[in-house]
């Protein structure tokens, strides 16, 4: 079953603009090169320090597996790791299942 992971980020007051600098340039495409399918990311719209990512994974397993695997990267210890950690002040992370095709499912909102 596919899945679709939403993470909500908090960063530090005065850092959203750099954290989405970051985001653009350099972590979501190295996502990308790690075979991560990142559907939407942005400033959030509705407060001035939140943060989205959604991202999309073919199942539990692959969500988990490849995460580990690209957190654990030197590229991501030694590049991102600790800049991107000091921005956020928190995140919250929902996993739903996602069946049918992307538009019929996001249909609703």
């Amino acid at each position: 079953m596919s899945l679709l992971e939403i993470r909500l980020f908090t960063v530090q007051p005065g850092t959203r603009e750099e954290f989405d600098r970051v985001s653009r340039e350099e972590t979501i495409p190295m996502m990308r090169r790690w075979g991560i399918n990142v559907i939407a990311f942005g400033p959030a719209l509705n407060t001035e320090d939140g943060y989205y990512l959604i991202r999309s994974f073919p199942s539990e397993e692959q969500r988990v597996c490849v995460q580990e695997a690209f957190y654990a990267s030197a590229e991501w210890e030694d590049n991102y790791d600790k800049k991107i950690t000091e921005m956020i002040a928190d995140y919250h992370t929902a996993v739903a299942p996602l069946t049918g095709d992307l538009s019929t499912d996001l249909k609703g909102i």
